[in-house]
């Protein structure tokens, strides 16, 4: 399988458009595409800085030409979540067209959307850039090819996956910027390249407190590496 990521900028698509005039990111939760109805259903959370820009995004959003269906789950402060269909676009076609298939979530801000897609080979990829091309703006980003076993495999762990990246929301800013500089800093290398006492001056504290910052950082991250083990398949 040739997996690729690409920054696209679709131009008849509901999300980018909005996106580009509103300050406003949608990020895909659920995602199933019906190739005989030519459509796309989603379910997303939008995030915005602000609660009176994100009701205009997803005013925008839901009066969009190519919107079928829309409907609010729930809207707090900057997140929503919410559940649409929309027409299938270009893009989406073209690539269903060359056989290709999403391979992982996507992302849509500022305008443009990271889209994850996989083709079966080099030449059935090559065919279906070109012709992304004639009605889309896309840069590829990563082009790798994957080997089936290791696609499935991420699959099954998919849980243990989850379970190292809630760890990773869970840490605090203090935590994550201490772990983030110490790892950068060369402190768990052998031997040691930085020490506690330069770490406490590069963040301007004791000792003690970087330490206590390090501890329950690794802690949380530790606890969720066991826990990712034990789903492990």
């Amino acid at each position: 399988m040739i997996d690729v990521t690409m920054d696209m900028e679709q131009f008849d698509c509901p999300f980018i458009d909005t996106s580009a005039d509103h300050d406003v990111g949608f990020s895909a939760m659920h995602w199933q595409l019906d190739t005989a109805a030519e459509q796309l259903e989603t379910r997303l959370l939008v995030e915005s800085p602000d609660r009176y820009e994100l009701g205009e995004g997803l005013s925008t959003l839901r009066d969009h030409e190519n919107m079928a269906e829309y409907k609010l789950f729930s809207k707090r402060d900057g997140t929503a979540i919410i559940r649409t269909v929309i027409e299938e676009t270009n893009a989406m076609s073209t690539i269903t067209d060359h056989g290709g298939y999403i391979t992982g979530p996507f992302r849509i801000a500022n305008g443009s959307e990271q889209w994850q897609v996989g083709f079966d080979d080099e030449a059935t990829t090559e065919a279906a850039l070109h012709d992304l091309e004639k009605g889309n703006e896309f840069v590829v980003e990563d082009r790798s090819k994957l080997a089936m076993e290791s696609l499935f495999d991420t699959m099954r762990n998919a849980n243990a996956a989850s379970t190292m990246l809630d760890a990773c929301r869970d840490l605090t800013d203090v935590e994550r910027d201490t772990i983030e500089t110490a790892a950068d800093a060369g402190y768990f290398e052998s031997p040691r390249e930085a020490t506690l006492s330069t770490l406490a001056d590069e963040f301007d504290v004791s000792t003690a407190a970087v330490s206590k910052n390090m501890r329950r950082g690794e802690k949380k991250l530790l606890r969720s590496v066991v826990q990712a083990l034990d789903r492990m398949n």
